[in-house]
Formats: C-alpha cells, structure tokens, sequence
C-alpha cells in the first residue's frame, strides 16, 4: 500500500494560494483507514486546515474518527458522518465485511454529538434495512441525514440474489423506504436530502 506521507505538506503549500472554502474529506477513500492510526495523515490534514480556518466536512466509517475530537471542536464550521447503509449487522457483513460495525458507527455519532460537533449519517448506499428501526438507532445522534440509491452492476447483483435479498434490488424499494425514512427523520426535525 502506498501511504502518501507528504499530503499534509502539499496541502499547506495549496492552502496558501487556495481561497477558503469547505474541504471535503473523503467523497472516494475513507480518511480513517486503519492505517491512519499509524501515519496520522488525516490528523496533519485537519492541523493544517484549521490553521488556514477552512469548513471541513468530513466522511467515514471508521470510530477511529473520535481520536481527533479535541481538533474537531477548535473548527468553527465542521460536520462529522458516518455512512450507515442498514440498521442490520447481518446484511453489514454481507455488503461491509471489513467495515467497523453499525453499532460502532452509532456510538461514534452519539459521542460526537455530545460533543457538540456536527453530525451526520449517509445513509448510502441503501442496503436492506428497516426504516423504523434505522431512524430509531439514529434518534438523537444526528443533525442531518443524506440518502443515496444502491447502484448496481452485475457483481453486487450476484450477492442480493445469493444472500436471498432479491427483492431489495427492486425500485420500489429504494423509493419506498428512501420516502419512509425521510417522513421518520424530519418529523424528529432532522434535516434530510435524498439522491434519485
């Protein structure tokens, strides 16, 4: 694997030249990779934008998250989410094997939000779930919740259809649950937008 050491110092040098604005980390890669433990990268990262006062909104799956806690209270415009795809640790292992757990995920957002930090969940992509008892497991935790569709080529297909969950891949599905969940959320008053 090869772990880009130098990234913080790149970043400040951009920094210094770039207008301030919000820094997303990560829309492809998570930034709390178990190596992160290690390289800190991420931390460095977050160093160097909170010294240029850059937003930040941050995404992951990972507790390892809560190890920057005392930088994330220092930003004044930082969000902190945790994609959670299902409420069901059962289909988690199936889609996520490698994932920390949904449960993980939660108490990650919880602390957070006592905290005081802003947080999110992503639900994205929808996996099989039940709508009631994701809202439920994320009541109190969260400022906002984005949801996104599953896409799915032929690999991710083969899974649905071996694991027996033929009948989460039909569009009803997503539209149903996807209008559900957002009726759920918002009457607690959490903030919701939905990807088609």
């Amino acid at each position: 694997m090869d772990v880009k050491i130098n990234a913080p110092h790149l970043l400040r040098k951009q920094l210094k030249r770039a207008r301030r604005g919000l820094v997303a980390l990560s829309t492809v890669t998570d930034p709390y990779q178990p190596l992160e433990k290690s390289y800190q990268v991420t931390r460095r990262c977050l160093e160097a934008l909170l010294e240029s006062e850059f937003s930040v909104n941050i995404l992951t799956r990972s507790p390892l998250s809560l190890r920057d806690i005392d930088l994330f209270k220092k930003f004044k415009e930082i969000k902190v989410g945790l994609s959670i795809t299902t409420d069901d640790e059962d289909v988690r292992k199936i889609f996520e094997p490698h994932s920390p757990s949904i449960f993980s995920r939660v108490k990650t957002l919880r602390t957070l939000h006592e905290e005081k930090v802003g947080t999110y969940a992503f639900i994205g992509p929808m996996l099989p779930l039940d709508p009631e008892k994701l809202v439920a497991m994320l009541d109190g935790v969260i400022n906002e919740v984005l949801i996104d569709r599953m896409n799915y080529p032929n690999r991710v297909k083969a899974t649905y259809h071996k694991a027996k969950l033929d009948r989460y891949l039909e569009e009803d599905f997503f539209r149903l649950a996807g209008i559900e969940l957002k009726e759920r959320f918002e009457k607690k008053g959490i903030e919701v937008s939905m990807i088609f």
